[in-house]
């Protein structure tokens, strides 16, 4: 049996009529760059996320760095955010002339650790990302805290975390801004690239649509210095599709994960990933912590079982970022998360039969290397 890590074909299949017939009203209209089809798409997304507009734009990436723009961050200032995310969470800072500025994350959620964020604050710090990573949200409420007593603006990166929630409130709904991403492997994904920034805050709102057209409200009136970041209209008809079907996808992918706990429970050797007390997790990746992660992925690999890692590097140790100066050990917790995190094999298709046949191999596989 294979296990693809991934099987975005599968989820295609399932819905490829309702896939046609949006991708062709869209062609019928020639309505290819913003449009109706993306309006209707930021309806639908700020309605589900519990907000009050949503902004189509080109990328996650886009959106986190428009919502950053859009709250003015600028060169001088300082943004607080974890090191264990993808590189985009920090470029987006680096890109509005700011510096990223890293604390520690969590042993058990892997996510901003509240306890530590006080300390990395300083009168050069304009806001906190807290990243909801792996599709579980950040402790918002001591983030929250923090931030308001500090006079701080909050961008939630949910990019992971579509209809994640935090003591009943939707990922994205707490902050000033919520930034997602729709990359195609994304829980909602597009058939392209797509992100969207969504906020209850109109005129923020209103300055993220101007900055993603090129800095105007109304054609060839530019205001601002903006960018090309919008929302192609067959991406936004793509997510009008599949926004009806999250739902039913994010409970099949919590049932997929409660199989794959009731699996591995006391295996030795492996830490499976909790669900904290104040969350809804959906899943969009399943990462249990494994010491010798990198012998026992290529040992899967063998009995056709495909894995990710998410991430192998933290963002303060990459090139990229050598210019910050923090070295090993500068964020422990991180540093260990990076070195034995294994995604494993998670989308809502997932059977029954293959997560059985991946938790088997796992369990032959820790036993074979462990002798």
């Amino acid at each position: 049996m294979k296990v693809p890590y991934l099987d975005l074909k599968a989820q295609y299949e399932s819905i490829r009529g309702e896939i046609g017939d949006a991708i062709q009203q869209v062609l019928d209209r020639t309505a290819f760059a913003g449009g109706p089809f993306v309006a209707q798409f930021e309806k639908e997304f700020a309605a589900f996320c519990g907000t009050q507009f949503a902004a189509g734009v080109g990328s996650g990436t886009d959106a986190l760095w428009m919502a950053l723009l859009g709250l003015g961050i600028g060169p001088g200032d300082e943004v607080v955010t974890v090191p264990d995310t993808f590189i985009a969470t920090a470029e987006a800072i680096s890109w509005c002339g700011a510096k990223p500025v890293f604390v520690d994350v969590d042993p058990v959620t892997y996510n901003m650790d509240p306890s530590k964020l006080e300390a990395a604050i300083t009168p050069k710090t304009r806001a906190i990302i807290p990243v909801h990573l792996f599709g579980q949200m950040a402790d918002m409420d001591p983030v929250m805290e923090i931030a308001r007593k500090r006079k701080l603006y909050v961008v939630e990166d949910a990019s992971q975390a579509h209809g994640a929630e935090y003591k009943g409130k939707k990922a994205g709904s707490m902050g000033d801004a919520g930034c997602f991403s729709f990359y195609p492997g994304k829980n909602l994904g597009a058939y392209g690239e797509a992100g969207a920034v969504v906020t209850s805050n109109e005129e923020l709102d209103g300055k993220i649509r101007m900055l993603r057209d090129h800095g105007q409200a109304k054609k060839y009136h530019h205001t601002l210095i903006g960018w090309n970041a919008r929302m192609d209209g067959i991406q936004g008809a793509v997510l009008s599709a599949k926004l009806k079907h999250l739902d039913a996808w994010t409970e099949a992918r919590r049932r997929n994960a409660g199989i794959y706990d009731e699996l591995l429970k006391g295996v030795p050797g492996v830490a499976a990933p909790k669900e904290a007390a104040y969350a809804k997790h959906v899943y969009h990746i399943y990462a249990i912590r494994v010491p010798g992660r990198d012998r026992l992925i290529a040992s899967l690999a063998e009995k056709d079982i495909h894995c990710g890692i998410h991430y192998p590097i933290p963002v303060h140790l990459l090139d990229a970022y050598k210019s910050l100066n923090l070295g090993k050990g500068s964020f422990p917790v991180a540093e260990q998360c990076a070195a034995e995190f294994v995604s494993l094999p998670m989308f809502a298709e997932l059977s029954r039969e293959q997560i059985e046949f991946a938790a088997k191999g796992l369990k032959e596989s820790l036993a074979a290397l462990a002798s």
